[in-house]
C-alpha cells in the first residue's frame, strides 16, 4: 500500500475519495428514483388529457379607425413578357403595414388680444386660460399622461424625465413632482365623490397592503387601504368603484376612521384591527363580518401543493411537507367554488336559494370532517392550525348562505391592490406621508376607471380640462360611469 494512502493528508487518501464518490452515487440513485416516481405521477395526471393540434392564429385585420397613408408603388412602363407598352389596369392588391409616428411635443399659444374703447378708453381683454396647476404650464393631456404612467403604468418620475429628455424635452424631476401634487389636488373633488359612492354601499370588500415610505436613513412600512364596491356578482345596478387610504402604520384606528359613518357587510381577512367594527352596539350601525374562503383555502392549499414541493426538491431545496388530508380539504372546498361559478351574476334571492340547496349540505359535511380531522392531529400541526383558522370563524365563513349579496372571496379587494404590488417594485417607496396620500388619491381614480371599462388616461385628461369650469352640482357627470368625453378621441389621447 502506498505511504501516501497511509500517512498522507486526509484529502489525498484514496479510500476517502472512494467513500465520497460512493456517497454521491447513492444520492444520485436516490434522486433518480424519486424523479422517476414524480414523472410517473405527472404522467398519470396527463394520460386522460386529449391531444390537440396547435393551430397558428390567423392574423386579424388592422383596426379600421386608424388613419391610412396610401403609398402607390411605381407601375411597370412595359410588359415584362413581350415589352409592349399598351397596358390596361385590371385592379390592385393592398398590403397593410402597421407603423407608429414618434410622439410630438408642441406648445399651444393662447393669444388674448387687448382692445381699447374709443369712447371711455377702458381696456378689455379675454380672461386668462385655466391651468390645473398654480402658475402652471402643463396642459391636461400632458398632466394626465404623467399621472397615469406613474400610478397606472408604474413608471417612476425619474424614468419619465429620462425618456422626455431623449425626445428633446428636458424637465427636471422636481418639476414633475410639483405637477403630480398639483394634479392630485385638482382631482380631489372627484375623489370625494367616489368615496361617497363607495360608502353608500351595503356591502364592501376591504384589504390593505404594505408600501415603503422614505424616512431618515431608512424606509418605514406604511399601508394603503382599499375598500371596493362591486355589486356585479349579484346583478347589482350600482357601478363598481374603489377608494384608497394611506396610513403610516397598521393600527386598527385607521379602518375605524375610514368606515366611521358606514355600516353593512364587510368582506375581509381575519385582521384584528377590524374587530372593533364588528362590536355589538356600534354606531351608526353594526358591521357584519364575512370571511374570505380564498384566504382559508390558501392556508390549506399550501400544505397540499405537490407541484411546488417537487420543484423545490428538484432545485435541491427543502420542500414543505405535503399532507393527503390537506388534499381532501382542498377538494371539498373547491366544490363550493364550483357552485359559485354557476350562480355568478344572478340576483341575490336566486343565489341564496341555490346556496341553501347545494352549498349548505357541503358545508355541514365539511365542518364535521374538519373538526374530526383536527382532533386527530396535534395542536401544533400545520394542518390543525389551517383548519382552526376556519373553524374558529365558522359563522363568518358560512354567512354567505343567508345573504345572496355576499361573495365567497375577497378577491375584488385583492385585484384592486394588484397595481400597488406591481408599482412598488418600480418606484420602490413613497417620498413622504403626503406622497402616500397622493398615491391613494390617484390609485382610487385609476382603479375605478378601469373597473368601469374607461381608459384612465383619456378620462383624466378630459376631467382635468373641464373640472375648473364644471358646475359643482353637476360634478357627478365627470365620474367614470357617467363620463362622456367632450373632445374627440385623437385629441384626448394625444400627449
Amino acid at each position: 500500500m502506498p505511504k501516501r494512502q497511509l500517512f498522507g493528508t486526509r484529502s489525498e487518501r484514496t479510500q476517502r475519495l472512494l467513500d465520497q464518490l460512493e456517497l454521491q452515487l447513492e444520492e444520485l440513485e436516490l434522486d433518480a428514483g424519486e424523479d422517476e416516481i414524480a414523472a410517473e405521477q405527472a404522467a398519470a395526471k396527463t394520460t386522460t388529457v386529449a391531444g390537440f393540434v396547435r393551430k397558428r392564429p390567423s392574423r386579424q385585420p388592422l383596426p379600421a379607425h386608424l388613419p391610412r397613408e396610401r403609398v402607390v408603388e411605381p407601375a411597370p412602363c412595359a410588359c415584362p413578357a413581350c415589352g409592349g407598352t399598351r397596358l390596361s389596369k385590371l385592379g390592385e392588391d393592398v398590403t397593410e403595414t402597421l407603423e407608429v409616428v414618434p410622439r410630438q411635443w408642441k406648445v399651444i399659444q393662447r393669444v388674448r388680444e387687448k382692445f381699447s374703447c374709443r369712447d371711455c378708453e377702458a381696456i378689455a381683454q379675454a380672461p386668462a386660460p385655466f391651468h390645473v396647476t398654480p402658475r402652471g404650464w402643463a396642459g391636461p393631456n400632458f398632466l394626465a399622461m404623467l399621472l397615469f404612467e406613474k400610478f397606472g403604468q408604474h413608471q417612476p418620475l425619474h424614468r419619465q424625465a429620462e425618456r422626455y429628455a431623449r425626445e428633446g424635452m428636458k424637465l427636471s424631476l422636481s418639476t414633475l413632482v410639483d405637477q403630480v401634487g398639483a394634479g392630485a389636488a385638482a382631482l380631489m373633488p372627484i375623489y370625494r365623490r367616489i368615496q361617497a359612492h363607495v360608502l353608500a354601499a351595503e356591502r364592501l370588500h376591504g384589504d390593505d397592503t404594505t408600501v415603503p415610505v422614505l424616512a431618515k436613513g431608512k424606509t418605514d412600512t406604511g399601508r394603503l387601504w382599499v375598500y371596493v364596491r362591486d355589486d356585479m356578482p349579484f346583478a347589482g345596478r350600482a357601478p363598481p368603484a374603489a377608494i384608497f387610504h394611506y396610513s403610516r402604520d397598521r393600527r386598527g384606528e385607521h379602518p375605524r376612521a375610514h368606515l366611521a359613518s358606514w355600516s353593512g357587510v364587510l368582506q375581509a381577512d381575519a385582521y384584528g384591527g377590524f374587530a372593533d367594527l364588528y362590536a355589538a352596539g356600534r354606531q351608526p350601525g353594526p358591521v357584519v363580518e364575512a370571511s374570505c374562503w380564498a384566504h382559508g383555502r390558501r392556508k390549506v392549499f399550501e400544505l397540499a401543493d405537490i407541484e411546488t414541493a417537487a420543484i423545490r426538491q428538484a432545485r435541491g431545496e427543502t420542500p414543505k411537507p405535503v399532507y393527503p388530508l390537506a388534499l381532501e380539504a382542498v377538494r371539498r372546498i373547491d366544490t363550493l367554488f364550483a357552485i359559485e361559478r354557476d350562480i355568478n351574476g344572478l340576483p341575490p334571492e336566486q343565489r341564496r336559494a341555490i346556496r341553501q340547496v347545494r352549498s349548505a349540505p357541503i358545508l355541514a359535511e365539511l365542518e364535521t370532517w374538519m373538526s374530526e380531522t383536527r382532533d386527530k392531529l396535534s395542536r401544533g400541526h400545520d394542518l390543525a392550525k389551517a383548519l382552526n383558522y376556519m373553524l374558529r370563524r365558522w359563522p363568518s365563513f358560512t354567512r354567505f348562505l343567508e345573504d345572496g349579496r355576499i361573495c365567497l372571496t375577497n378577491n375584488a379587494a385583492e385585484r384592486a391592490l394588484r397595481g400597488v404590488a406591481l408599482g412598488r417594485k418600480a418606484w420602490l417607496f413613497c417620498g413622504s406621508d403626503r406622497g402616500g396620500q397622493r398615491a391613494a388619491i390617484l390609485y382610487s381614480l385609476i382603479v375605478t376607471a378601469k373597473m368601469n371599462g374607461v381608459d384612465p388616461q383619456r378620462w383624466l385628461a378630459d376631467v382635468l380640462a373641464r373640472i375648473a369650469e364644471h358646475p359643482v352640482n353637476q360634478l357627478d357627470e365627470l365620474l367614470p360611469w357617467n363620463w362622456k368625453p367632450a373632445t374627440s378621441a385623437p385629441e384626448a389621447a394625444a400627449a
